[in-house]
């Protein structure tokens, strides 16, 4: 039986820690594809999992099958895909190598195209898309922090996928419109490339009216090129993606009542685009701000915000760590 067989972690970064640490710390059997840095990071202080909510668990090293060699995919019965977007492909062939026909492969990568991407290379796979709704931080010497609240959803299934992986610290829920959800994160997440050229902490810079703006701005620039192109997202959360920029630009009081009641942000959080940059990592604006910027072409729209970031984070990139920009100067 498939959900009796292990679960392995295809790139153990972040989210893959987070995840893959949670499952083990309830019990099941788990195995993780990462990169001798992380390995060595775990074999030398385990994996400490912690959370704005106050979880504070440390999974001893002896608990953890970490490897960077593919062949740990023989016999799973699923594999979470958690690389970055660039990355996918490679990590597909992999798969196709080396894991059972019979594994579901479930994406939880940020970005829409993945799904796809995993589909061609994989086509005796049963594979699934998925979201990833909180903001995970690596905070150095096996420490995984959880910074937000949000849940995992990926598509429904008959195997009842969802169910299967749902945990304490992990809850997991199925839907059975994931393109929709999809697209409701890649417009919140046009925000980690704000987040990333600002330098600012999250709830920091989310608590200012010129940096909201900025946010609302970008994603009605998105949301525009999605209704040309007859793509409808759902938010990833409780407020409709179409009433968010209405919500963004509001006074800083009245916002920050609403936001407390929708989402809970760690005060040191900051978006994983941040991290790359600072860690010399290539970032995944191609993926974000890049499909809104080709959707704007393929429809003769323009979209000069996501030009913008875009060009500014290619920049960054370039520089090494973030620039620490004000918002008047990134729309320039």
């Amino acid at each position: 039986m498939i959900a009796e067989r292990p679960i392995c972690i295809a790139g153990a970064g972040s989210i893959g820690c987070y995840v893959g640490g949670a499952l083990v710390a309830a019990g099941r059997r788990v195995s993780m594809l990462a990169r001798r840095r992380v390995i060595d990071e775990m074999h030398g202080h385990g994996l400490r999992l912690t959370s704005f909510e106050g979880l504070d668990r440390t999974i001893a090293a002896d608990r953890l099958a970490l490897s960077d060699d593919p062949a740990i995919f023989a016999q799973v019965g699923i594999i979470l895909v958690t690389v970055k977007s660039a990355d996918t492909a490679a990590v597909a062939e992999l798969i196709a190598r080396h894991a059972p026909n019979d594994t579901a492969v479930v994406s939880l990568q940020n970005g829409v195209g993945n799904v796809a991407v995993l589909r061609e290379r994989l086509p005796n796979h049963r594979v699934l898309g998925g979201m990833v709704a909180f903001n995970v931080m690596a905070m150095g010497d096996g420490r995984i922090h959880r910074a937000t609240s949000g849940d995992i959803v990926i598509a429904r299934d008959a195997a009842g996928t969802a169910a299967a992986l749902s945990v304490d610290h992990l809850a997991v829920r199925a839907t059975d419109n994931i393109d929709g959800v999809q697209w409701g994160k890649l417009l919140v997440n046009l925000n980690n490339a704000l987040n990333a050229l600002s330098g600012l902490p999250l709830r920091t810079q989310l608590a200012q009216h010129e940096w909201r703006r900025l946010f609302a701005d970008q994603m009605a620039e998105g949301l525009a090129v999605l209704k040309a192109e007859g793509i409808r997202p759902v938010s990833p959360t409780p407020i409709p993606a179409g009433l968010t920029p209405h919500l963004l630009r509001l006074p800083n009081g009245l916002f920050n009542a609403l936001l407390g009641r929708t989402m809970k942000i760690d005060a040191n959080a900051r978006s994983s685009m941040w991290e790359d940059l600072q860690r010399g990592r290539r970032t995944e604006v191609d993926y974000l701000q890049g499909v809104i910027v080709q959707l704007a072409a393929q429809h003769g729209i323009d979209a000069p915000l996501a030009r913008r970031v875009m060009a500014l984070v290619k920049d960054a990139e370039a520089g090494g760590g973030s620039p620490g920009l004000t918002a008047a100067q990134i729309r320039g």
